[in-house]
């Protein structure tokens, strides 16, 4: 059964009947296989061919593998592992861009996900229209954003390059950009996906000040980065994600020093 929440009224009353109020995410033996053609095509056209005539072969990948996974409401919760382990994809998940192939998820709340660099803006747009672009893919209405826009602008630092063309802006600027709409208002649950890696020491300070507030508000935090420091430093507990498994789930520092356990043995073999 493939389930992102619960659609009707008594599929809701059985969930919460099943699992404990704190729970803010719920993954069951959830399970995502991507489909990847063997040869590359030029074009499109060239695709749509060689599949209309049976010639196009697949291999699968399995990105997630039975996950089993609560996210409690109010947390901090961190990813960890190599690149490809699968973190992103659980947070598609999570986010509601994708569908488990098989298993269920269950998330419960509005979702303000930053899932990489630039997603949501387009570069020829000016940092003013990209802020009502991006508001509006979160579910703001116009007066929302027109009611927030100086404080996002303001907490962006970006006064200055407001009305410049995104394309000019660093990576550094556009990150501290779509942190400021995603977190304009409380979400319930807020994804990032090593989007404050790129901005400056003091933005990032900034930044995990606003996490703080919002975890004292009941809101719930998923974050994956590849700093351990900063993994340390942010979460209440993290999991430890590898080829698409969960390997441990945990106290922070405990699993960090596991993971890194791990990745010199892995290093020096």
């Amino acid at each position: 059964m493939n389930l992102h929440i619960a659609p009707d009224q008594f599929t809701m009353n059985k969930l919460s009947m099943e699992l404990p109020e704190n729970i803010a995410v719920v993954l069951e033996d959830a399970t995502v296989r991507y489909r990847i053609p063997r040869e590359r095509y030029r074009t499109f056209k060239e695709f749509a061919i060689r599949r209309v005539q049976g010639k196009v072969h697949f291999d699968e990948l399995l990105a997630l593998d039975k996950v089993n996974l609560q996210i409690q409401k109010g947390e901090v919760f961190g990813l960890i592992g190599a690149n490809g382990a699968g973190k992103t994809t659980l947070l598609r998940l999570v986010a509601r861009v994708m569908r488990p192939t098989s298993g269920r998820i269950v998330v419960y709340g509005r979702v303000a996900p930053l899932l990489a660099m630039g997603a949501g803006f387009h570069p020829e747009l000016t940092g003013r229209e990209n802020v009502y672009l991006n508001g509006a893919l979160l579910g703001y209405t116009r007066h929302e954003i027109e009611e927030l826009f100086d404080e996002i602008v303001d907490f962006a630092e970006l006064r200055d390059f407001i009305d410049a063309p995104l394309r000019t802006y660093s990576s550094g600027m556009m990150a501290r950009l779509g942190f400021s709409v995603a977190t304009a208002k409380i979400p319930d649950i807020l994804i990032l996906d090593e989007v404050l890696s790129v901005g400056d020491i003091a933005f990032q300070e900034k930044s995990g000040k606003r996490i703080k507030q919002f975890q004292e508000h009941g809101a719930t935090t998923l974050y994956v980065s590849h700093s351990m420091k900063s993994i340390e430093g942010m979460c209440n507990r993290v999991a430890w994600v590898d080829h698409g498994k969960i390997k441990m789930v945990g106290d922070t520092k405990e699993i960090i020093e596991q993971f890194q356990l791990f990745m010199n043995i892995e290093v020096s073999a």
